[in-house]
């Protein structure tokens, strides 16, 4: 096992590994830009080190420095939270060949399945179903358009290098096709440095499952559950909910099943997701996030196990978790951001002057915001995470609607008031809903 761990990131999630390393008995180090000096992971590690300057390229985002953060402090292995370079395969590199172990997979898994194009292929060898499209990269706009003929419109253009909505496009028609390919192009050179496309069919309107897996060095893996993740906004998750209301035990089964054939290709070690689009009883592979995930609480929640915990047990060669798990009860968890839902999500960054956060059984809040705390402008508006559990799903969204009227933040612009519409909405409350919920029903 590791004797100190610094911790890559900010926020909510540097302080929930630094909660999990210090139940393991393991010393901790969180590195902090200048913008986040008063930031709570800072507070509450037991090392702490500033990197930079605010913005993320000169802190969070540069490699040498928290190496040397790790080498001043003596850490013997980095934990890369979600985000910045927790899916960086040149980062993994450099730490191991600092001697420092990295709280994640291998470099190798991490380019083979951040490489979209490259995933499909993978996928397509280990028997794991993928919608129809290309093979891998789209050379030019003529063979797109060749494509998308076979295919069949509509069709959806992705960035092989992308994430979080930048660089796809959905076209509908050949006419489309062309500006839809250009744009797609540049926006994915301008966010990734990369600007391979691949296509797939489109589906109008999935749901977006997703599958907990944990790999192990010996080869093995197993999954947790399943979480429905299908209420976002232009592709950002804002509420997710284990178990799915979509999924029957056989479709949880089969789910499972695929995702530990997908885990094995590609020799999975640590907390990943296996994220899939279901439509019509069917479901196809949209990818691997190579990483622990922002809704992992709801699978900790109703599997009853520290999924950081158990990331680092595995990355360390060890296990507590074996045979298939059982799930329990319902969670539910809506993601707090800085933002205006009312002025088109606006980022809302500011200090905080009253913040209230609500409690009792069954309710869990993971966040580094306090009043008092100014939330920074330079990066990712999530401040926070509410998660409510109950024995059944009814009980887990009353417990939601009654935890959100308790969430107090003033002073800048929550999503709060959006969660509330949300759990109060009819086809939420029936369980009938997919990724268009929020431009049909808000």
């Amino acid at each position: 096992m590791f004797n100190k761990i610094l911790i890559a990131n900010r926020g909510e999630i540097a302080l929930r590994v630094i909660r999990a390393c210090r139940e393991l008995g393991i010393s901790s180090v969180a590195v902090y830009s200048q913008a986040d000096a008063d930031s709570l992971h800072v507070k509450f590690a037991d090392e702490a080190v500033c990197i930079g300057p605010p913005r993320a390229a000169d802190s969070y985002l540069n490699i040498p420095r928290i190496i040397s953060a790790a080498a001043i402090t003596n850490a013997d292995a980095i934990h890369p939270g979600y985000g910045f370079l927790a899916e960086n395969a040149q980062f993994v590199n450099m730490c191991l060949e600092s001697d420092i172990s990295f709280i994640g997979p291998s470099s190798q898994t991490i380019s083979q399945m951040g490489d979209k194009a490259y995933a499909r292929k993978t996928m397509t060898a280990a028997g794991v179903p993928i919608l129809p499209g290309s093979k891998g990269l789209i050379e030019n706009e003529k063979k797109a358009v060749a494509l998308a003929s076979k295919v069949g419109y509509p069709i959806i253009l992705k960035a092989t290098a992308g994430g979080g909505g930048k660089g796809m496009r959905v076209v509908r028609s050949e006419d489309e096709l062309s500006r839809s390919y250009a744009m797609a192009h540049v926006e994915a050179e301008m966010a990734f440095g990369n600007g391979g496309l691949y296509l797939e069919r489109f589906l109008e309107n999935p749901r977006h499952i997703e599958i907990q897996i944990m790999g192990y060095t010996d080869g093995d893996a197993i999954t947790l559950g399943e979480r429905d993740c299908s209420i976002q906004r232009r592709h950002q998750k804002l509420v997710e909910e284990s178990p799915s209301p979509a999924v029957s035990p056989e479709l949880r089964r089969q789910l499972s099943e695929t995702a530990i054939k997908a885990a094995k290709a590609v020799g999975y070690i640590g907390a990943g997701t296996v994220e899939f689009l279901f439509d019509k009883g069917e479901f196809f592979f949209m990818e691997m996030n190579t990483r622990i995930q922002v809704e992992h609480p709801i699978s900790e929640m109703v599997y009853s196990v520290d999924l950081v915990k158990e990331q680092i047990r595995a990355v360390a060669g060890e296990r507590t978790l074996k045979g298939e798990l059982k799930p329990r009860g319902h969670a539910i968890e809506c993601r707090i951001n800085a933002e205006d839902p009312d002025r088109n999500f606006t980022p809302s960054p500011g200090l905080i002057t009253t913040c209230h956060i609500p409690g009792s059984i069954g309710v869990r809040v993971d966040t580094h915001a306090y009043a008092g705390y100014i939330i920074p402008p330079y990066y990712d508006s999530l401040i926070g995470k509410l998660i409510a559990f109950g024995n059944d799903r009814n009980e887990a969204i009353n417990r939601m609607e009654r935890a959100l009227e308790e969430f107090v933040i003033e002073g800048i612009a929550t999503t709060v008031p959006l969660h509330k519409k949300i759990v109060r909405d009819k086809q939420f409350i029936a369980g009938d809903y997919d990724t268009t919920f929020l431009e049909r029903y808000l």
